[in-house]
């Protein structure tokens, strides 16, 4: 089926509720399949998305792959470096957030690279890169990634529902029906409210940013798949990625200390969602989790 084909594919019966976590349900035919992996934090999760992305895709039939890419470099930011390896690994679009601005040497690498995006309510006044790009998955589809930020107890930046609606509605060209949103964001009510706020009108709002991974995947009334949040892709035995030992401190006594990215065993968090590439709606939607052991 091509995306000019206007008859829908039949959608799962599970669709709903998510599918089972981790069970690779077979693909409704015609439907393109992505994958939406969670903050990938420091050389462990890197690593673990270099070792472990590229037989996930053959495996799962993957047709395109977002990554939420903001904490590789150190736990916070991200530099050309580290995102061309990304890249390279299979990653098609790296999407971030508040900390997309840590390492200044990324910003002429937004400019450049349209495979980079920044949140979009930054504006577009003295701020580098983009917001959301239009991409062509493995199966020649062609969809949008659209990255947006939360407000609540972050900075008081544009309004991500309204900026939402005027990419949707006011692009100088309609968006393809295939829409994917990273929405990294704070607290939960507020990441709840924009997947209703934009269900039927993307294909997908998953949310990013406080690395705890939530159960709650499943499709919206309207077809759009859902979840609160991906969680991370780095050390299991760490506090949001973090060496306990470094963040302990600031709970125990209020000292203040410097965070250091975790060692050990490396979880990957993702979300695997099957879409009708002539609708846009969601078919399927499930978590995926990996446990990698390191050297």
């Amino acid at each position: 089926m091509t995306a000019g084909d206007a008859r829908p594919i039949r959608r799962s019966p599970h669709a709903g509720l998510g599918n089972v976590p981790n069970g690779n349900a077979p693909r409704p035919q015609g439907a393109v399949r992505v994958l939406m992996i969670g903050d990938i934090i420091g050389k462990p999760g890197r690593q673990t998305v270099e070792r472990v992305l590229p037989d996930l895709r053959e495996e799962r039939s993957i047709d395109f792959v977002v990554a939420n890419g903001e904490n590789v470099a150190g736990g916070m930011g991200l530099t050309s470096s580290t995102a061309d390896a990304l890249l390279g690994a299979g990653v098609d679009v790296i999407t971030s957030g508040n900390h997309i601005w840590d390492k200044r040497e990324i910003y002429p690498f937004l400019d450049s690279n349209e495979r980079l995006l920044r949140p979009l309510n930054y504006g577009v006044t003295n701020v580098p890169g983009r917001g959301w790009g239009i991409f062509h998955a493995l199966d020649g589809s062609e969809l949008a990634v659209i990255n947006l930020q939360g407000r609540t107890y972050m900075q008081p930046i544009d309004n991500p529902f309204t900026d939402a609606d005027r990419v949707l509605d006011e692009a100088s060209e309609p968006l393809p029906p295939v829409r994917l949103v990273d929405f990294h964001c704070e607290i939960t009510s507020e990441k709840n409210a924009l997947g209703l706020y934009l269900d039927g009108r993307v294909s997908a709002v998953v949310g990013t940013h406080t690395h705890v991974v939530t159960g709650d995947e499943r499709i919206l009334p309207k077809g759009t798949a859902y979840l609160t949040d991906l969680g991370m892709t780095g050390p299991l035995w760490s506090v949001i990625g973090f060496d306990p030992a470094t963040v302990l401190p600031r709970f125990v006594n209020a000292l203040p200390t410097r965070f250091e990215v975790g060692d050990g065993p490396v979880v990957l968090n993702a979300c695997q969602i099957d879409i009708d590439p002539a609708t846009g709606r969601a078919l399927q939607v499930e978590r995926v989790q990996r446990v990698v052991e390191t050297d």
